[in-house]
């Protein structure tokens, strides 16, 4: 599939109230999720987070650290999650980057985060 094709896939199964493990890694198996542009892979992590499938959270580790801007909605997604494994992911990897994001996309993680 084309990113434009996957994006749409993978907007569509947002939309999907619950994905097992299974589907979440036949996905990432088919299509090499981890390895496509970053709007396919800001996707990937929206649905690595949605639906806490612990397995590929160093997927989203990555994209926090390697695709800055586009990351700040996922450390808002993480920070509203019950789960405190997505909470400590979220400081984890602003702690790493911080210094190297620009000023105001640190600041608005930063306020999310504290």
């Amino acid at each position: 599939l084309s990113p434009d094709q996957l994006i749409l896939l993978l907007e569509s199964l947002l939309e999907q109230k619950t994905l097992s493990p299974q589907t979440l890694r036949s996905l990432q198996w088919t299509y090499h999720l981890q390895e496509q542009d970053a709007e396919v892979r800001h996707r990937w992590c929206e649905l690595i987070v949605k639906h806490k499938h612990v397995k590929a959270y160093a997927h989203v580790e990555r994209f926090l650290q390697e695709d800055q801007a586009m990351g700040v909605y996922l450390y808002g997604e993480l920070m509203v999650s019950e789960d405190a494994r997505q909470r400590q992911l979220a400081h984890r990897c602003f702690a790493l980057v911080k210094e190297q994001m620009d000023r105001a996309s640190a600041q608005v993680v930063a306020e999310m985060l504290f």
